[in-house]
């Protein structure tokens, strides 16, 4: 199952207009590691991952994409945005729901039905869950996602995050955890193939499953340090998790949140709506 969390933090805004930035990103990771397939099978093909810095300042920026304020180094932004040049850029796909607007892109056998009517996600009504139940959906799904993450990499990203991971859960047990897990191996290993570390989205109680039989290098989590749940994630990727936490769910303050030795050093705040700077709202914090 999902962390308790999972279902009410969720906020994606995505760009459905590509945005200009310098395309080469060098340099900018503190850490590399060759990273073999879940199956322990090297590939000659396979290139080495640049992981997230460790503890780095992080922003996360869905919602449009600016320039950060301050000392950041890692950035996520929208797949149709360009990274950010000189900063470790993440690439957010959303793997295994479609994206609103965007289900013509989906053949028919690939969308979760039930008695004829398609399954959405009962939080998004306007994104459908992939029906990833069988290795001939799933591969019809991946012949969609696959260029998407390639392209992540042809335009300079540093890493790919997966999102929906725990799409399973709100199927009403058409789908297991095993078939999202079969789902994402394939798409890390496509992601590790270009070069590009795959961070985990969200889905707390699945991380070592994920790491274990999918083979993520980081996570990226929301509100872990609101919900206490970070050393879930931290036991099975170590300094390497980047959190959002949002104001509108503070438990205590921001400062407070930062001391706290269970929270991520690589922890960001933003406004639930995840505005760019200069827009009414906007908030995107770091630790000191």
């Amino acid at each position: 199952m999902s962390s308790r969390s999972d279902r009410r933090r969720r906020r994606r805004h995505h760009l459905a207009l590509a945005l200009t930035a310098a395309i080469a990103l060098a340099g900018c990771a503190d850490a590399v590691r060759s990273t073999p397939s879940p199956s322990g099978r090297s590939s000659d093909s396979m290139s080495a991952v640049a992981l997230p810095p460790a503890g780095g300042r992080l922003d996360y920026q869905l919602g449009g994409a600016y320039p950060p304020a301050g000392p950041v180094q890692t950035v996520v932004r929208d797949r149709a945005a360009r990274p950010d040049p000189g900063r470790y850029s993440v690439c957010y796909v959303n793997a295994f729901q479609t994206q609103p607007g965007d289900r013509e892109l989906w053949p028919d056998d690939t969308l979760l039905r039930r008695d004829g009517r398609v399954v959405t996600d009962p939080d998004w009504p306007d994104e459908v869950l992939l029906d990833t139940s069988s290795e001939a959906r799933r591969e019809r799904i991946a012949a969609v996602l696959v260029p998407w993450v390639e392209r992540c990499a042809d335009d300079g990203y540093d890493a790919v995050e997966l999102d929906n991971l725990d799409s399973y859960t709100r199927s009403g047990g058409a789908l297991e955890r095993q078939d999202n897990v079969a789902l994402a191996r394939r798409l890390v290993d496509a992601a590790h193939a270009k070069g590009l570390a795959a961070g985990q989205k969200n889905a707390a109680e699945d991380s070592e499953v994920l790491r274990e039989g999918a083979g993520f290098d980081f996570a990226v989590v929301e509100e872990c340090a609101a919900y206490r749940e970070c050393p879930t994630y931290e036991q099975v990727y170590g300094d390497r998790v980047l959190d959002i936490e949002y104001t509108d769910n503070l438990p205590r303050t921001f400062a407070a949140m930062c001391a706290d030795e269970a929270s991520p050093r690589s922890m960001v705040l933003r406004d639930r709506d995840l505005e760019p700077a200069g827009s009414p709202g906007h908030v995107a914090r770091v630790c000191p």
